[in-house]
């Protein structure tokens, strides 16, 4: 049988990294095959790699020995080296992924991630509202009998949704949050604002949750909710999508929002760093920003307190009562949880992720599914200070200004699902698949290229959840009369108002029924 050798190109050593003839390095360590292998002949045919001009660095090198090691593990398995096809899928899947245009921006100080990719997972926040010690204490506050609403969920959307039905007038209003608030998702959330979007539904709700972040609430409160304003940018890498953005520009001037397109001089102008050779053009949302997770919440429930609404960390919902009318339509009877049953009409689920399983208590389908979403942040990058954020629809790769940083993400075709979703999975983070998330990389540098030479300080991936029309799930179910839905945003979860009102409109009806019965 004949050997195949293909010489290392992470360095000058010469060695021979795969050698299937007689096996020479079974049972050796990398580091010593490292230091005694020697070059092998064979009258086969040779598989080299492009050399470049410059070494790569030294782990490379133990990349290609790892290489080696799967490679022979391989042929000990089938017994039979007779195609050398899945060695040339092997090789072109490391080289795209290690090519040296993405080196740089896949290493941490002085870690390259090509042989091992960065274990430090930490959100870019200041403050968080986990709890350091990692241990519960019961309820944070007793729990009362009964409640005109019982919200299920202190994320984004359950803070908001209390805010806004206690403004409305509905005092008698309990929030439940089995963990601490922003648990789950929204503590790693980016906080991305768009302001516009396809629906006019939609614009007209982030439009007024602009107001009421930048705004409403630190005059309520004194609070300030970490609200940042540094505009966002659409890209517009052909014509087709310029179009669509510009009929965003006219949607939005029905509501009020301020928008500009921009040429690819002025997009340069606005913004240096961007590479703009390639693009028709962009549209520019002056007022778009970032929400900060721990202070949006922490101010929400703060001024819903205030209004009379009860918000309760550290207690999570175990069961819903469901009862039968004299009609045979089933309605919304208690809420149960391990320290008490709370009686109440409606309840409202804005548990996101865990939307599904709340659903099965009270016979509701919620049709969501759970995946991870992802983002790396960069170290510090000089100039990026007061950019816009960025979003590349076609590339589907969003950077977020992050101080003097940037977060990169995207969302992918082939996503990675959550099977099994943890109840117990409150303030964790998932370790980041690259193999899925490189596809984010060259897109994000073919933006911004000064991200070729950055460095990555930390990744983070969460849990998300998605609907199959990408559209949130709000009102109430047709199972089940006062269970109403608030979940399934699509990793963009602000939009408040309306379901709040939609909710409210629907109890005024459902008083009305009963007195008429």
């Amino acid at each position: 049988m004949c050997a195949r050798a293909l010489e290392c190109p992470a360095c000058s050593c010469n060695t021979v990294l795969v050698s299937v003839a007689g096996l020479p390095w079974e049972g050796q360590s990398s580091s010593d095959r490292a230091a005694t292998a020697e070059p092998q002949t064979h009258s086969g045919e040779q598989i080299e790699l492009t050399k470049t001009a410059q070494p790569f660095p030294r782990a490379l090198h133990r990349l290609f020995l790892d290489l080696n090691d799967w490679i022979n593990r391989r042929y000990v398995e089938t017994e039979k080296f007779r195609s050398m096809a899945f060695l040339g899928s092997a090789v072109r899947r490391i080289s795209l992924s290690l090519r040296p245009p993405l080196s740089p921006l896949c290493r941490t100080g002085s870690r390259s991630y090509s042989s091992e990719h960065t274990k430090e997972k930490s959100v870019p926040y200041e403050t968080t509202l986990k709890q350091e010690d990692g241990t519960t204490s019961g309820p944070t506050k007793p729990l009362p009998r009964s409640a005109d609403a019982v919200v299920i969920g202190g994320g984004s959307l359950g803070c908001q949704t209390v805010y806004h039905l206690a403004k409305m007038g509905m005092t008698n209003v309990v929030l439940l949050e089995r963990d601490r608030l922003t648990a789950g998702t929204t503590w790693h959330t980016a906080g991305l604002l768009w302001q516009l979007r396809p629906s006019d539904v939609e614009v007209e709700l982030l439009a007024h949750t602009r107001n009421v972040i930048s705004k409403d609430l630190e005059e309520e409160t004194g609070l300030h909710t970490g609200w940042i304003q540094n505009g966002g940018l659409f890209i517009a890498s052909n014509k087709q999508r310029l179009d669509e953005y510009k009929r965003l520009m006219s949607l939005g001037k029905v509501y009020g929002i301020e928008s500009h397109v921009l040429s690819p001089a002025e997009t340069k102008d606005l913004y240096p760093l961007m590479n703009v050779d390639d693009l028709y053009g962009t549209l520019y949302v002056p007022k778009d920003g970032t929400m900060d997770p721990a202070g949006t919440c922490t101010t929400l429930t703060r001024a819903a307190s205030a209004r009379g609404a009860t918000v309760i960390e550290n207690c999570p919902v175990t069961g819903i009562q469901v009862k039968s009318d004299d009609l045979g339509v089933k309605r919304v009877k208690a809420v149960e949880t391990a320290h008490g049953t709370i009686e109440t009409p409606c309840v409202v689920n804005c548990a996101g992720v865990w939307a599904t399983k709340l659903g099965e208590m009270a016979g509701v389908k919620v049709p969501l599914i759970a995946m991870h979403h992802a983002y790396v942040v960069t170290e510090r990058i000089e100039g990026i200070q007061n950019m816009p954020n960025v979003r590349d629809h076609d590339a589907s790769v969003y950077l977020r200004l992050q101080g003097d940083a940037l977060s990169v993400g995207g969302y992918e075709q082939n996503p990675i699902f959550w099977e099994e979703v943890s109840d117990k999975f409150a303030f964790s983070l998932f370790d980041l698949d690259w193999d899925v998330f490189m596809q984010h990389i060259e897109g994000a540098i073919n933006r911004v290229p000064v991200l070729e030479q950055t460095g990555i300080k930390s990744t983070v991936c969460g849990p998300e959840s998605f609907t199959a029309d990408h559209k949130p799930l709000m009102g109430e179910a047709p199972e089940v009369r006062g269970y109403f839905l608030g979940c399934g945003f699509n990793s963009a979860g602000k939009f408040s108002t309306v379901r709040s009102q939609t909710f409210n409109e629907s109890r005024n009806w459902q008083k009305e029924s009963e007195r008429n019965l």
